[in-house]
């Protein structure tokens, strides 16, 4: 009944504990889709024969190997899992939510970190407004914690719907995913690509139900520390664009895009002083040139979205 998607990178760490939780449960269907892991993740993924491993030749990016691994299922429910994640119980609570209430899409549980504290970094979140977004750039949801725009974006009441849960342990309607064709794969190769599959949900008139019973201890972060600085400052402000350009209108995009450029100088010093080398001045440059980019097009948001995964890609590459 349930079929359960991993994806892979550099995971050698943590993937036999995740592993191990989810072939304890019988009937459990585990696919993990690996990208082009350098180290011992296939090798210890190897020691659970009834796992079906798809091993890609290159980094194919968290969404193209999630939808890999959920064509390589026919079950009716899919669990999106991350590789830091054990299932610690309540997995039959989320089938049970989905099918009392056939509007949901998707249902979460509670992510506790390895200390069994609730995880205040993935709480439940609303989905993102071009204020949160440009906040989030300009970093003032950082330094001002309180401030209204951050605290109705990470503190949702946990009653009823909710908007934007972690990807890390999600259960999907087949029925949904397959009207929604799974992850855009624009969103390369990692971020937002579950904020925009969230966005998408709920435009369909899908709901996403959160289910309290159910519960994953997870590390958090581990794939996103085998990513270069470099990579993941060019690859979160890129996916950030990529979605201000694929859900906002024009205006509220353009803000996005102030300030994330904005944000490029405060941020290039700080990361100056704070890594002693140049290495931010060409960085936050690129930045810029993506922001810019987004700012100055006027085609259609799809045409607009590719040309940002492209500019990502070719910053990355110079880099």
């Amino acid at each position: 009944m349930i079929g359960v998607v991993v994806v892979t990178y550099n995971s050698a760490e943590v993937i036999g504990r995740c592993l191990d939780s989810c072939t304890r449960i019988p009937d459990l269907r585990v696919v993990v889709v690996d990208n082009a892991s350098s180290d011992e993740t296939r090798k210890n993924i190897r020691y659970f024969p009834s796992v079906v491993t798809i091993c890609n030749e290159e980094n194919r990016g968290f969404a193209a190997a999630v939808n890999q691994g959920v064509a390589a299922l026919d079950t009716p429910y899919i669990l999106l899992l991350n590789p830091d994640a054990e299932l610690a119980g309540g997995l039959e609570a989320l089938v049970r939510r989905l099918e009392q209430d056939e509007t949901a899409g998707a249902v979460t549980g509670r992510l506790i970190g390895p200390n069994g504290q609730d995880q205040s970094k993935f709480h439940l979140r609303r989905l993102p407004t071009a204020a949160t977004l440009a906040f989030e750039a300009l970093g003032l949801n950082r330094a001002l914690p309180w401030n209204p725009v951050n605290r109705r974006y990470r503190r949702p009441a946990l009653v009823g719907e909710v908007q934007q849960p972690a990807a890390a342990f999600l259960l999907i309607r087949r029925a949904a995913w397959a009207a929604l064709g799974g992850f855009d794969e624009d969103f390369h190769p990692i971020w937002f690509e579950d904020v925009d599959f969230c966005k998408r949900l709920g435009d369909s008139g899908w709901t996403i139900a959160y289910e309290p019973a159910a519960v994953a201890r997870h590390i958090g972060g581990h794939s996103a520390s085998a990513i270069s600085w470099e990579a993941q400052q060019l690859f979160w402000y890129g996916s950030l664009l990529k979605y201000a350009v694929r859900h906002f209108s024009t205006a509220s995009r353009s803000l996005v895009c102030l300030a994330v450029m904005a944000a490029c100088l405060p941020r290039t010093v700080a990361a100056l002083l704070l890594r002693r080398s140049l290495e931010p001045v060409v960085v936050y440059s690129k930045v810029f040139q993506l922001a810019g980019g987004c700012l100055l097009r006027r085609r259609s948001d799809t045409v607009s979205a590719r040309t940002v995964r492209q500019q990502v890609r070719r910053a990355s590459a110079a880099g």
